[in-house]
């Protein structure tokens, strides 16, 4: 698309944010994201389900799955222009972000016509049945398995047992896709399946994981002979490690822009606070400032190239992790004593100590550093593969 096209589209977007985050939407402009996902979640939803009605969900789907077929480019443009209006963070990520285009890409037909419009209408919610407490970054390890069984009325059906951890948002969700062993011998790569099953059942049980922030918008997630018909596997049986696999591509798209768009909010109110408090007039503290504003300009450029060339996603995730743990521990610096209690009288943590707290689990979520730069070493460098115990 020409920078017209693009410029044209910016503009729309811009201007119906603007129209629309007013009246009954104006005061969640800020609310929600990573570490806040409970702040007013019916609200959000509803804000959600507005988008859908005016065609702005699911804007990089191809137009015959109900999407409006954006470009990357196009779907950049969307990513920034919703960050810089300050919109709620949306509750219908993992559907519309990660199983979405999987399903485009892996499912049937069947799968596709039941899933796809309720998805982009924010009709049902999903969350991802991926880590298991021995195995969170190294996902070949996991050990909760299905097998087939005839359930009532005679129908196929996959029985499935085992444990899930830090799944995001699972006491919200209608839906989870789960990535399981169904074949049995099967080990690391081979024998898993990618199965979707239906949250309200007596055999699924969903604990929260109460988090430093407050919040518990993480899970741990209990199969204990969970059922969803033979039907709901997206690929092949036992060919599920290809579908897990092509969905994590899909997770670090263009929303990453948008992404950096927040940093930068955060990072011009951190250097306000910094004027405001006096501490700018450190010259450790005016140098970590400085740091952080080119560090974010680098981000970006290589979030840009990256996106145009390709890149494997893991670089970028240990680009912004790192950028935004350290951020965190700088807004500690800035804030000085008083970052170290909670308000006195409701306990409550402010924006910094919150972005603090929680932001000592991006380097670890999503992939850890550790297996990103596994990654980066074996299949990029061609370096030898680490040695796994046994």
């Amino acid at each position: 698309m020409s920078h017209a096209g693009t410029d044209a589209l910016r503009a729309e977007v811009r201007a119906w944010l603007e129209e629309h985050l007013s009246g009954e939407f104006a005061s969640l402009r800020g609310v929600g994201g990573p570490g806040r996902e409970h702040e007013r979640f019916a609200e959000r939803l509803a804000w959600n389900r507005h988008l859908a009605v005016h065609g702005w969900t699911c804007v990089g789907w191809p137009e015959a799955y109900g999407g409006r077929g954006l470009s990357l480019a196009e779907q950049v443009v969307f990513h920034e222009e919703y960050a810089r209006a300050d919109a709620p963070a949306r509750v219908n990520h993992l559907g519309e972000e990660l199983l979405g285009p999987t399903l485009i890409a892996y499912g049937t037909d069947e799968q596709r016509v039941r899933f796809l419009p309720a998805i982009r209408d924010v009709g049902e919610l999903w969350c991802q049945g991926y880590s298991e407490p021995g195995a969170g970054s190294d996902l070949a390890s996991v050990t909760t398995r299905a097998r087939l069984e005839t359930g009532p009325g005679g129908r196929a059906e996959w029985v499935i047992d085992g444990q899930k951890i830090w799944t995001s948002l699972a006491q919200e969700a209608d839906w989870i896709f789960v990535l399981c062993r169904t074949e049995p011998g099967g080990s690391r790569h081979q024998g898993l399946s990618f199965l979707l099953v239906p949250m309200d059942q007596a055999g699924i049980e969903v604990r929260p994981i109460e988090q430093l922030t407050g919040g518990s918008e993480f899970n741990e997630v209990f199969f204990t002979g969970a059922r969803t018909d033979a039907a709901m596997v997206v690929g092949e049986p036992g060919g599920g490690w290809r579908v897990a696999t092509a969905l994590l591509g899909f997770e670090r798209g263009g929303s990453t822009l948008g992404q950096q768009v927040g940093f930068a909010r955060e990072l011009d109110d951190l250097i306000a606070l910094a004027r405001d408090n006096g501490s700018i007039e450190d010259p450790v503290i005016a140098d970590r400032l400085a740091g952080a504003y080119v560090d974010l300009r680098v981000m970006r450029a290589n979030a840009v190239r990256g996106l145009a060339e390709d890149q494997p996603p893991s670089i970028g995730k240990l680009v912004w992790a790192g950028w935004h743990r350290r951020l965190g521990e700088l807004a500690m610096q800035v804030r000085g004593t008083g970052g170290l209690v909670a308000d006195p009288v409701t306990g409550d943590l402010d924006r910094w100590q919150r972005l603090f707290l929680f932001s000592r689990a991006d380097t670890i979520y999503g992939g850890s550093d550790e297996i990103q730069k596994n990654i980066l070493a074996e299949r990029v460098l061609g370096l030898p593969k680490e040695a796994r115990p046994g």
